[in-house]
């Protein structure tokens, strides 16, 4: 979650994610935090990806 984004407030993020069972790290940065943070994507993408492969 785009801590800082101004199109889908962080507050209506988490409600989406929830009622979607997702899990979620929050990231502080713009909408576009694969440009901001790209470390932090390329490590949930990483975590996800081995977490995938366990089960």
């Amino acid at each position: 979650m785009a801590t800082d984004d101004h199109m889908i407030p962080p507050p209506a993020q988490r409600q989406m994610a929830n009622r979607a069972g997702a899990t979620t790290v929050e990231v502080p940065g713009s909408r576009a935090v694969y440009v901001s943070d790209p470390k932090a994507v390329a490590d949930l993408i990483k975590q996800a990806a081995t977490t995938v492969g366990k089960n």
